[in-house]
């Protein structure tokens, strides 16, 4: 199996404001472009090469795999976006800062929604609903009102089996850029971890994350790769 390594999109405009994005298209910041640059300038470094890419429908994630491959001379390789790895769907609270939820709510809701395993968030309009079912870019998804991690890990599933095993089983060194709750269902599921364990995983943005595979195929824990 060829390594895989993991990063979490640049900081984008609603990370910077605190606030929902999930399947809301955001861009990067200026700082997020930053990161993704220097990432790549920094696997560049250290001779890391891939041959191919699998980035979100997002533009958030596009923009920073785009960045990356640009800073590691490898802009040519082929980048694949996949609607199963967005972020996962926060329902009504896309768009709204997560103190002014804090403030309606209690910090336990808040905290129910963003980190428990099981719980979505409040469902989205039918308005919200039905314009997620008209973007083209998910003609073939079924489209969620919220999600929780747990419903995450059931979306990406299918993109691990049909796509993402299959390639590292041929030795195609892969590159996925992505978000938290995507890559931590990437980790699940690769790895076999627990929902528990899962949620302690973290992914700052714009830091690579290698798998590594043993001599059985057996995935190992992600590692931080730091400058």
């Amino acid at each position: 199996m060829a390594p895989l390594v993991l990063l979490r999109h640049g900081q984008s405009e609603w990370n910077l404001d605190n606030r929902f994005a999930g399947w809301m298209d955001v861009g990067l910041t200026a700082t997020g472009v930053e990161q993704a640059q220097r990432t790549g300038a920094f696997m560049r470094q250290h001779g890391m090469k891939f041959d191919r890419c699998y980035t979100s429908v997002l533009k958030r994630a596009a923009q920073t795999a785009r960045f990356c491959l640009e800073s590691m001379a490898s802009g040519d390789i082929p980048i694949e976006h996949h609607w199963r790895l967005n972020e996962r769907h926060y329902g009504a609270l896309h768009g709204l800062g997560k103190e002014a939820v804090a403030r309606e709510f209690g910090e336990v809701q808040l905290r129910l929604w963003r980190r428990s395993y099981a719980t979505r968030p409040p469902a989205a309009s039918d308005l919200e609903t039905d314009a997620f079912r008209r973007d083209p870019r998910y003609a073939e998804a079924s489209v969620p009102t919220s999600e929780s991690q747990a419903d995450t890990v059931v979306r990406v599933e299918p993109f691990l089996k049909k796509v993402l095993r299959p390639a590292l089983a041929s030795g195609t060194r892969t590159l996925i850029v992505a978000h938290g709750t995507s890559l931590r269902a990437v980790v699940k599921l690769l790895c076999g971890i627990s929902g528990s364990d899962m949620l302690k995983l973290e992914f700052p943005n714009g830091i690579p994350f290698l798998i590594e595979f043993g001599p059985t195929g057996r995935a190992m824990l992600p590692y931080g790769l730091h400058e």
